[in-house]
């Protein structure tokens, strides 16, 4: 399948992307070092810099940002506006007000992984130095400050956990507030049926596709 890129969009030396991809109008790519996987949507207006990993049969709408140390994996869905950062404390000059300090990665420069088959909602904020686990889901809006567990659904400021979502992304039990999810032996989403458990607050999946 060939690649398709919209003649307004952006795409800098340096840029790998994988076949059946297609990129939209006014999308801007840095480069050297991005890799898009095969099979991918980058919707209208999205920025990615330059070093970002994104896997296979990735969906990203429009107005996106994508910072530099950030890793998705196969099978994410970012919805539109989401915004991604790298740093917590950003200055725009030296101490002495005199000169900008470069954009290049440094030790200020903290990374996020998106694992597989999670989605981002619209106009969620995510931070740096965490991971988002398999298929967990984000809220729109939500704003990210700390690590999510697999398959674990996610609302608020700052985010926080209220329930498990399937693979399929129905919910499939909700959270009493503040509490920890107790052990379970079986758990069964009933649009898909796919089957799960709870082992020391931990999801083990019962019958993967």
């Amino acid at each position: 399948m060939p690649v398709r890129i919209h003649p307004t969009a952006l795409i800098e030396d340096g840029v790998e992307i994988g076949e059946g991809t297609s990129i939209w109008d006014n999308v801007h790519v840095r480069g050297p070092g991005t890799r898009i996987g095969e099979e991918c949507i980058v919707g209208e207006k999205t920025y990615i810099a330059y070093g970002v990993e994104i896997g296979n049969r990735v969906k990203i709408n429009a107005n996106v940002y994508i910072c530099t140390a950030v890793t998705i994996e196969d099978g994410v869905m970012i919805s539109a506006g989401a915004l991604f950062t790298n740093d917590r404390f950003p200055r725009a000059t030296t101490t002495d007000l005199k000169s900008l300090r470069t954009s290049d990665p440094d030790e200020h420069t903290l990374p996020t992984r998106v694992r597989e088959g999670a989605t981002l909602g619209a106009g969620c904020i995510i931070g740096n130095d965490l991971t988002i686990g398999r298929f967990a889901m984000v809220g729109m809006g939500a704003l990210v400050t700390k690590s999510i567990p697999d398959f674990h659904m996610v609302v608020g400021h700052p985010a926080r956990s209220i329930g498990l979502v399937c693979r399929c992304g129905e919910p499939f039990l909700r959270f009493e507030a503040g509490s920890a999810p107790a052990d379970r032996e079986s758990l069964r989403c009933e649009v898909c049926g796919l089957a799960y458990s709870i082992r020391g607050g931990g999801i083990v999946e019962l019958s993967p596709p």
